[in-house]
């Protein structure tokens, strides 16, 4: 039996049941919400593991929900993937500026949703109680450091909370300093295979990630990547 725990938010309760059911039929512990008011509580109260959330929702929408999420440190590590029949390019930019790691669209089969929902726990394998036990801070810049237990930046002695997928961008590109990350590198090694995102969505985390770190530490070269500079 899985010990991941996932949360669902919608507003249509035959969709949380079905859900649910296929979700538990798989062994995951579920709890459901209907709001984003009440999805900010029950996260704070079960701290899941991801949280599936739609976008329309009584309320608080669900981009916002997903900004208030984002602000609690106790939720720093916990997956939220956008399930929803908006599929408007905007409304995806929306969802992945406000933190989002994934954005699926309605409708979708359920053995399709189940392979999308275990790629995005897949960082949770080695504990699913925890993000792992790695070393804690390093250091990747003259003021810059990365936090892998607590996944969070300390950027000018300044302690930084930021979504999944930022942090894991960041630390892939620091990884190795000087070396250009074409876009489908950083795409298999932050997304993976298993996960199908938009042509922008790289473009609007290294934009987040500008805005937290400022301009220096990241650079484009147009038509093939980005690379990490250590010392800007």
């Amino acid at each position: 039996m899985s010990a991941y725990r996932i949360l669902l938010v919608d507003d249509e309760n035959d969709i949380l049941e079905f859900l649910s059911y296929a979700l538990r039929k798989e062994g995951y512990e579920v709890h459901t919400v209907n709001n984003g008011s009440d999805c900010i509580r029950m996260a704070l109260d079960k701290l899941p593991h991801l949280i599936l959330l739609d976008v329309m929702m009584p309320v608080m929408d669900g981009i916002v929900t997903c900004e208030e999420i984002r602000r609690h440190k106790e939720l720093a590590t916990t997956v939220i993937a956008f399930l929803t029949a908006r599929g408007e390019d905007y409304s995806q930019i929306a969802g992945f500026e406000a933190g989002g790691d994934d954005y699926i669209i309605k409708p979708i089969r359920p053995k399709v949703l189940i392979s999308r929902i275990k790629a995005l726990l897949k960082r949770f394998e080695q504990d699913p109680a925890s993000a792992g036990t790695r070393q804690q801070q390093v250091q990747v810049g003259h003021d810059l450091f990365i936090d892998r237990e607590r996944f969070l930046i300390i950027f000018e002695g300044k302690e930084l909370t930021i979504p999944k997928k930022e942090f894991e961008l960041l630390e892939l590109l620091s990884s190795r300093p000087q070396k250009v990350f074409s876009r489908d590198e950083i795409f298999t090694a932050v997304w993976g295979n298993d996960i199908i995102v938009g042509e922008r969505t790289i473009d609007v985390h290294i934009r987040k990630l500008r805005e937290k770190i400022g301009d220096n530490y990241i650079k484009t070269l147009k038509g093939v990547g980005y690379k990490f500079i250590n010392e800007p």
